[in-house]
């Protein structure tokens, strides 16, 4: 195999880059990554498209054609992205044909302030999953308590989704919940299960921080956390999806709800680069990267097999230690979801400023 991403998409890890951009678009940077370095989609967030908006000049022509028209700042937001993420879907097309919808995904995010706000984000969700008229897309909802209703009736309604910020299993059993019982509407409703996809953000390397900060610097078990927390998620994905509830809806045609390990860059520079890819290897997951994350995987990246479903003992063993170690585990879970709302909801301010000051700059 030319590259070590060949291998991990041979493994059976889907290959998805977590960045996307007018920039990245119009330049074919996005294209050359498909062809080339295996990925098969992209995730994008409050802070990437805050982060595109505010270096890229390619996206004032259509902010003047947005101000002619006399769009708010929130209609040019919203047409802003959802315009990426359809050229987006576009470019991705061919990989979501030849994978029967498994990949070939694009996700967008409804607005964070919505994360407590179970109605709206329904609302929103509906809204921007017919503006971008793309069977690839995924909405992205977080998996806090208010989401998890917006999740279950969006399911309902037939629109796929991406569920982010999930810290904890006990969340993550919630969140595959949610989606069950949305399948179930939706199978209630007559619609057609297969047409309906999922993954789960499972967040990784803003666990390893949260705790590395509370451990001795020469502890044995810093660099640990985030990579056992996958490995008892995974377990709970194979518990719950193998389950009878699970199986009926998977003979009417539903698909599983896929883990994906999401926040993959490492942020230690102590820890390899590709930590949280070569120690997250498992068939039927999905890992979504930085670009210099995917970029390192090609260049010195080792696949060795899987390194998650054999780990769950050795990954229980992990968390009984931090326990022992005096570590509040739910209070790390809880202040990470609070952190991530929050962090999101600053990045969309800032977004909505930059927008504004280029609109009325024209």
């Amino acid at each position: 195999m030319s590259n070590p991403l060949e291998a991990l998409s041979q493994a059976g890890v889907s290959v998805w880059l977590d960045d996307l951009s007018r920039e990245r678009l119009e330049s074919d940077s996005l294209k050359h990554l498909i062809d080339t370095h295996s990925v098969v989609g992209v995730t994008t967030n409050p802070t990437i498209f805050a982060n595109a908006l505010a270096q890229g000049e390619r996206y004032l022509p259509a902010i003047r054609q947005l101000v002619a028209e006399g769009a708010n700042v929130d209609t040019a937001i919203e047409s802003l992205t959802t315009d990426d993420v359809r050229q987006a879907c576009e470019l991705f097309s061919d990989v979501f044909e030849r994978t029967n919808g498994v990949d070939g995904r694009v996700s967008i995010e409804v607005e964070p302030a919505l994360a407590h706000d179970s109605e709206g984000t329904i609302v929103a969700a509906k809204r921007i999953w017919e503006k971008l008229e793309k069977p690839n897309a995924l909405i992205k909802i977080p998996a806090t308590h208010e989401g998890l209703p917006a999740i279950a009736a969006t399911i309902a309604a037939g629109i796929s989704v991406n569920v982010t910020l999930i810290f904890s299993v006990e969340r993550y059993r919630e969140v595959m919940d949610a989606y069950l019982f949305g399948l179930e509407q939706a199978l209630a409703e007559g619609r057609d299960l297969s047409q309906i996809h999922s993954v789960a953000s499972f967040f990784i390397s803003r666990l390893d921080s949260a705790i590395d900060g509370q451990l001795p610097a020469d502890s044995p078990l810093r660099g640990r956390t985030a990579v056992a927390n996958a490995q008892l998620a995974y377990e709970a994905f194979k518990e719950v999806f193998s389950s009878e509830r699970a199986k009926n809806l998977l003979a009417q045609g539903a698909n599983v709800q896929r883990p994906l390990w999401a926040s993959t860059g490492v942020k230690d520079p102590s820890y390899p680069d590709t930590k949280y890819v070569t120690d997250l290897v498992v068939a039927g997951s999905v890992n979504t990267m930085p670009e210099a994350t995917v970029l390192a995987m090609a260049d010195h990246g080792v696949v060795s097999g899987d390194t998650v479903r054999a780990n769950a003992d050795a990954a229980r063993a992990v968390f009984v230690s931090l326990r022992a170690e005096g570590i509040d585990i739910d209070a790390v879970f809880a202040d990470l979801e609070s952190d991530g709302v929050a962090k999101f909801i600053t990045s969309w301010d800032e977004l909505v400023a930059t927008v504004a000051t280029q609109m009325g700059s024209i």
